[in-house]
């Protein structure tokens, strides 16, 4: 076939063409339409898909298009997700209280930016993030304490995985409770969701560490701390980072979630319980969709940064040429 052996740069042409035709597609959308244009969308969606698997299964020379082709893959995917999306809920005429189309979401999204970015602030920049980092330092330091004092192991753990078990919709209205409505409950709730998926994870990690290595450091005559510093914290990194990942998930649901329980007149959760009740479904869809980014982009810096920090492990080292 001709894209089998097309260089890179003209499967990325091709690809930005077949993007026009799904643009210029989605903009003559109207209900009803017939058979022929569903015919039109698989076909276009049969070339879409062929040319992205081209685009996984290529091997750029360099390692910036081995990075941009990664990123980029998975873009174009998503893209032509939308334009489905978009092709499916004009061409069925899917109410818009049911489901607005992605083009209804994203004119929300520009007329109601200064909305958008107070609730951004008040919920990502005061609870998330510094949620986020004092409850994952906590955990981190108190598995550091437990690998010390096995007591204090055999006493956190189990309790941490009973706090991992509460229901967040019972947990969030008493945080409300105590702290107030402002975005102090929230880090509070979002402090309690992050430390016991950090603990957890830094204990294992910190016992990941080989007894041969171990002896090895001990036979040198390394103290627990010369130990711990450079083999067992070092070792430990894939652990902390994977809790550092999860937890950025976390983080976001669990003060969007405590949101809903109170909150001023501003936020995620509260913009999207008010929207529901007035039946604004777009207003709705672009709250979840900047969640969705800042989520995305905050998950993407972190494993930059655990890229960075755990680059000898081998999920992260070069495969080698194929034949």
């Amino acid at each position: 076939m001709i894209l089998t052996r097309a260089p890179l740069w003209r499967i990325y042409a091709g690809f930005a063409v077949l993007l026009v035709a799904f643009w210029l597609l989605a903009s003559k959308t109207n209900y009803p339409v017939g058979a022929g244009f569903w015919l039109l969308v698989m076909a276009l969606w049969a070339v879409a898909w062929f040319i992205n698997m081209r685009l996984a299964n290529s091997e750029p020379g360099s390692g910036v298009l081995k990075r941009f082709n990664a990123i980029a893959v998975p873009a174009l995917f998503g893209v032509t997700l939308l334009f489905l999306w978009e092709f499916v809920v004009k061409g069925f005429g899917v109410p818009l209280v049911l489901l607005p189309a992605p083009s209804d979401i994203w004119a929300k999204l520009i007329t109601s930016l200064p909305i958008l970015r107070d609730d951004f602030v008040q919920t990502f920049l005061r609870a998330v993030l510094p949620g986020w980092a004092v409850g994952s330092l906590a955990g981190f330091i108190t598995a550091i304490l437990c690998d010390r004092v096995p007591f204090l192991k055999q006493g956190l753990l189990p309790l941490g995985n009973l706090v991992a078990a509460l229901p967040m919709v019972g947990v969030a209205p008493i945080m409300v409770m105590w702290f107030g409505f402002d975005w102090q409950s929230k880090f509070a709730v979002v402090v309690i969701m992050t430390f016991f998926p950090m603990l957890v994870n830094a204990v294992t990690g910190l016992q990941a560490a080989g007894h041969l290595e171990r002896d090895l450091m001990h036979s040198y005559g390394a103290s627990w701390f010369g130990a711990l510093l450079k083999l067992r914290l070092p070792a430990a990194m894939p652990f902390v980072f994977n809790a550092l990942k999860i937890n950025s998930t976390l983080a976001l649901i669990g003060a969007i979630v405590a949101e809903f329980f109170g909150t001023p007149i501003v936020g995620m959760g509260f913009r999207i319980s008010t929207e529901v009740g007035r039946l604004g479904l777009e207003m709705v869809w672009a709250e979840i969709a900047m969640a969705a980014i800042a989520g995305s982009a905050f998950y993407g810096a972190i494993a930059l940064i655990e890229r960075a920090v755990t680059f000898w492990h081998p999920s992260f080292r070069a495969r080698p040429g194929r034949a």
